[in-house]
């Protein structure tokens, strides 16, 4: 196998959804792609033209125009376009050109074509960024319980229309649930206090049973979206009372399924790529949870779940970059803003703080320092303002420690990898997670693989790493149990952040580490272990297994948390799961700490 389809396929390891792809398959489908480079202002395709294939971005940037000229996307590595043009007429349908110096990968159309019709998986990812038919579509397959946004609102029949009215009008609801006996009776909504009480001069202090809508037609929580569409059509109604077992569990409105159809991550990367200024970008941000929970009610595997909202991120970092140089002026040297921690992962949930840090030219100044100072300051206020907080341990550029030259980069990572005591091992366990956001890739490729060639070199860096990943436990306890945290807020809670995904992620770093894969998302590090050899095929599925058990456990609680108006946190209280999800996610549990005990073995044989 020459080198050019070995770099291919490792850079497709990292890419979904062609990460999912067999050993075999993806060897094909690497051959099958073409490399070509363009030229800062070139354009790829014009809106009209035949598309010769998908485009995937290796290396650069690109951006996506309507025929109009309008901005619709800008794209960064790992970002594909050219699909909408394909999956219709065969004819580019936007505009595409390079704003930087690019390498970008194509596809031929007949190979994409031919893994849209063989592999489901490249059908749901694609079929992503279509039109608004498709968003339809995506409605009426959706179960009840994935639209309802918040937990309904009872009252009983006797209170009266006034008392009802203010506790809609406080809660900012458009109905009530009416409750008789304590099962569901009927219905109130804004437009019967027009037309039932202020039209006919009914008293205020009337109970609200007399005005209510007796027995209204309800749905289960199984019922689907298109269940949903076709009531609310046909008998030309807004609320729909969603009832389990004689109790009003939820609600479905008119915008709810607006606001359904109006999350698209596509059109959270298009409204951040075109944002002005930093409280647009906020309010792109501020829909994030919204969008979690949709994408987990689809059932989407946890990886793309938190593969979107990162390119959200991401987009906003390189909004608020180039917003930066308008305000700051071009930059005096070229520079790299990367990303750490579960943003360079592309693992972000809907918690999510900031670690990043700036790798400047070497040909910098003393004079340049304080552009950069300034540029850090403006994108990491922006992104505490976008609800991207600050990182507690200062992680982050606006520190000048993290903000410097490539040769200076070069010094932190072999002095940590020489002298590996536990501040060494915490900063090369985050610097090892980096990945490129914005700025020139170029400043990183040459520096992470020769870190990652010396790091594996170093057998006691090695060790101390595995002792490190080694600090994260996850939640087991005595007979069958799970050793819940004790006290606090989050008393008899696990911790599905540290407790779950983080022993995980540390065990994949290890495996990267050995094998020096490039790779910085956790599957994609298990993953590519286990076609290095680092790890055997058995525990590289069963580890794997489990991450996608534990990874989307998580972001279920979450899911559940923003459909019921609550801020989502990693904290699972075991009574949200039946005696069945427990079992399941202790055996997960069990796996991870015998993988954790297994490369731990392998310390003491290396020491």
């Amino acid at each position: 196998m020459d080198e050019g389809l070995k770099t291919i396929i490792a850079f497709l390891e990292t890419v979904h959804p062609y990460d999912g792809l067999p050993q075999d398959e993806l060897a094909r489908v690497a051959g099958s792609f073409s490399r070509r480079e363009y030229a800062a202002g070139e354009e790829v395709y014009h809106a009209g033209a035949p598309l010769r294939g998908l485009f995937l971005v290796k290396r650069g940037a690109v951006e996506v125009l309507e025929p109009s000229g309008g901005v619709v996307s800008l794209l960064g590595p790992r970002n594909s376009f050219g699909e909408r043009g394909l999956m219709r007429s065969g004819l580019a349908v936007t505009t595409a050109r390079v704003t930087q110096d690019s390498v970008l990968l194509m596809l031929p159309v007949a190979e994409f074509r031919r893994l849209i019709a063989e592999f489901p998986s490249f059908e749901r990812f694609f079929q992503r960024g279509r039109g608004a038919e498709h968003r339809d579509a995506d409605l009426t397959a959706q179960k009840v319980a994935s639209l309802m946004a918040h937990e309904p609102i009872t009252v009983p029949t006797t209170l009266s229309i006034r008392a009802a009215a203010e506790l809609m009008r406080d809660n900012r609801v458009s109905s009530l649930g009416v409750t008789e006996g304590g099962r569901f009776a009927g219905l109130v909504t804004v437009r019967d206090f027009t037309n039932k009480v202020l039209a006919e001069g009914i008293s205020p202090e009337t109970a609200v049973g007399a005005v209510m809508t007796r027995d209204p037609v309800t749905l289960p929580p199984s019922a689907l979206g298109s269940d949903v569409l076709h009531i609310m059509l046909e008998r030309r109604i807004g609320h729909l009372p969603v009832v389990e077992n004689g109790a009003l569990v939820g609600m479905v409105t008119q915008t709810d399924l607006t606001r359904f159809q109006a999350v698209s991550s596509a059109q959270f990367v298009r409204d951040a790529a075109m944002a002005t200024d930093v409280a647009q970008l906020a309010a792109v941000t501020a829909r994030i949870p919204l969008l979690l929970a949709q994408l987990v009610g689809a059932n989407n595997a946890h990886e793309v779940v938190t593969r979107l909202i990162t390119d959200i991120a991401d987009t906003v970092t390189r909004r608020l970059l180039w917003l930066a140089e308008q305000s700051l002026g071009p930059a005096p040297v070229p520079y790299l803003w990367l990303a750490c921690g579960s943003q360079g992962r592309q693992e972000q949930t809907g918690v999510s703080d900031q670690d990043n840090c700036l790798i400047l030219s070497d040909e910098v100044t003393e004079a340049d320092m304080a552009y950069f100072a300034a540029l850090a300051k403006f994108v990491s206020d922006g992104l505490d303002g976008c609800g991207y907080v600050y990182c507690p341990g200062d992680m982050m550029a606006t520190n000048p420690r993290w903000c410097q030259p490539v040769r200076v980069w070069r010094e932190y990572f072999e002095a940590w990898v020489a002298r590996p005591d536990p501040m060494a091992q915490m900063l090369a366990s985050v610097m090892f997670d980096l990945r490129p956001i914005g700025g020139e890739p170029a400043l990183f490729t040459a520096l992470q693989e020769e870190t990652l060639a010396l790091a594996a070199k170093n057998s006691i860096f090695v060790a101390h790493m595995i002792q490190n990943s080694l600090k994260h436990a996850p939640p087991l306890g005595l007979l069958r149990g799970f050793a819940t945290i004790r006290s606090g807020e989050h008393k008899n809670h696990i911790d599905m952040k540290h407790q779950g995904v983080v022993p995980v992620a540390d065990l994949a770093r290890v495996y990267a580490l050995i094998g020096r894969l490039a790779p910085a998302n956790t599957r994609a590090r298990l993953q590519a272990a286990e076609a290095a050899g680092v790890i055997s095929a058995s525990g590289a599925r069963d580890l794997i297994e489990a991450y996608d058990l534990i990874a989307r456990t998580r972001l279920e609680h979450q899911a559940r948390q923003v459909r019921g108006g609550e801020k989502p946190d990693n904290f699972l209280s075991l009574s949200e799961m039946s005696d069945f999800e427990r079992s399941h996610l202790r055996d997960a549990f069990v796996v991870v700490r015998t993988m954790q005990s297994a490369v731990g073995q392998s310390r003491g044989a290396r020491s």
